[in-house]
């Protein structure tokens, strides 16, 4: 059985196996070496998040993810009193919800990668587009989202990362050290587009191959087929099947 790999999030993950998405992109790096599974939920925060844990992630499984992202953050820091109002988690819970995901990750396995990976930046001029462009003339006229609220998000994310001893995207920061980065990387304001995913990829890559999961090391689920000999197929599975 390959290893399993399990990104946890909200609608970021949710579309990163889109095309050009960053989930994909770790699904093809990791081709025949691990599976790489999706469990991102639209609109969910970390409170809601809870409740799934024992669901995607059962206690006493015989064989628990190897690796865990964890990208949540982008709805807790929705502000409160405005559109978005009932998926708006206080700070502090915010950090201490992402402290009980890591926790029962732990309790299902000690050597999981655990991953924590900021939300991205916000565009609130992008975000406001697009609130018109599908609402029109009923569409919000203050920010739902700001970005400086989401960076306390971000930062609160980085220092429980150190204070875990975990590995940390920070997205908020990396991002914005690009020009133009609120076209480049968001496609409505929050969400990614093409170039935003690839940086998404190229951020968790890093953080696995600076782990032990590069996916160079590791072996594939079956003989590659240069190995096989065609007069005598049997004997390159012998050592893997039998």
């Amino acid at each position: 059985m390959r290893p399993e790999i399990v990104l946890f999030g909200d609608s970021i993950t949710a579309q990163s196996f889109r095309s050009g998405g960053w989930g994909s992109a770790l699904a093809d790096a990791y081709s025949r070496k691990a599976d790489v599974v999706v469990r991102g939920y639209g609109g969910y925060n970390t409170r809601w998040a809870l409740f799934l844990l024992h669901h995607i992630f059962p206690l006493g499984s015989s064989s628990p993810p190897v690796a865990t992202t964890i990208f949540f953050g982008a709805n807790d820091a929705a502000l409160k009193g405005r559109t978005s109002d009932r998926q708006h988690v206080p700070v502090e819970e915010y950090r201490d919800n992402v402290r009980k995901i890591v926790q029962h990750l732990k309790k299902c396995s000690p050597t999981m990668l655990i991953v924590l990976i900021t939300p991205p930046p916000i565009d609130e001029a992008g975000r406001q587009s697009y609130a018109e462009s599908i609402y029109g003339e009923k569409a919000m006229k203050e920010p739902e989202r700001t970005n400086q609220t989401t960076g306390i998000y971000a930062q609160h994310c980085v220092a429980l990362a150190e204070e875990l001893g975990l590995r940390c995207v920070n997205l908020w920061s990396k991002m914005q050290e690009t020009n133009d980065w609120q076209k480049k990387y968001l496609s409505d304001g929050l969400h990614l587009t093409p170039e935003g995913n690839g940086v998404v990829f190229d951020q968790v890559s890093r953080v696995f191959r600076e782990a032990w999961l590069s996916p160079e090391e590791m072996p594939f689920d079956f003989p590659h087929h240069s190995q096989i000999d065609g007069e005598n197929p049997s004997k390159a599975f012998e050592e893997r099947c039998l």
